[in-house]
């Protein structure tokens, strides 16, 4: 086990578990909440198949601590710098080539919901809430959420911005907010299972592959995906046992 600033970090065999941890609400008490060089060390680690980033405790992260974000602005350079370093960190998580999944539980708000959707998969507790309340504290995401939050929701990424309501497990499932939601009061078990089915017996190359053929149909003209897709194919192939 490892801690960096309010994050830490434990293997359970072939995956990752990153725990925010700072107190019951889990604020984030910087915008770069854990050191990115850690960060990479971390994932870096050999036969590492999977992610859960959770918050310890009752909650995921109930996002900044708007007290000591508005002590921060006074200084508008150490303000840019440090959401500069923080949206590194959500980009870096967004962009691994093993599956990263959120387990949520309680509050899920502000920049804990732009950690959750940097994520590649939400799970979410019955009792899930999320919302960007930024808006009514007279400011917005400023970690990539607005961009992830439309990208992945379309036109409802408007109410849920700008509303800056609470919504409930299932209006995040009904919007594609969350992904699945837990049966019970913790989501982490159901992460688990849903990360082990996913990475279980699977070789590190293979997913690895999978991972950049999904997230190039995202970011590159269809023609230069699908040509890297048919080279990935034509490498994983080679190692392919016929069927005895």
């Amino acid at each position: 086990m490892e801690q960096s600033n309010i994050v830490i970090w434990e293997r359970q065999g072939e995956l990752g578990i990153c725990s925010i941890s700072n107190g019951k609400e889990n604020y984030l008490n910087n915008p770069d909440f854990v050191s990115l060089n850690k960060l990479k060390k971390w994932t870096s680690e050999k036969g590492l198949k999977g992610i859960i980033i959770r918050g310890a405790g009752r909650n995921f992260s109930a996002g900044a601590d708007i007290d000591k974000l508005i002590e921060l602005a006074k200084d508008q350079d150490l303000l840019q710098n440090k959401m500069t370093e923080g949206k590194k960190i959500l980009d870096y998580i967004e962009n691994l080539n093993i599956p990263v999944i959120a387990a949520i539980n309680g509050v899920c708000f502000g920049g804990g919901l732009e950690i959750a959707l940097a994520c590649h998969m939400r799970i979410a507790s019955k009792t899930a809430l999320f919302a960007f309340p930024e808006i009514n504290h007279g400011f917005i995401p400023g970690l990539g959420g607005s961009y992830r939050l439309v990208h992945l929701l379309g036109n409802k990424a408007k109410e849920v911005l700008l509303n800056g309501d609470m919504l409930n497990s299932e209006r995040a499932e009904e919007i594609g907010l969350a992904d699945h939601i837990s049966e019970d009061k913790d989501s982490f078990e159901f992460a688990l299972e849903k990360l082990k089915s996913l990475t279980l017996d699977r070789s590190i190359e293979l997913i690895h592959s999978a991972m950049q053929a999904i997230r190039n149909a995202t970011i590159l003209e269809k023609d230069k995906a699908l040509k890297i897709e048919t080279e990935l194919f034509c490498k994983l192939a080679v190692n392919v046992k016929k069927d005895q």
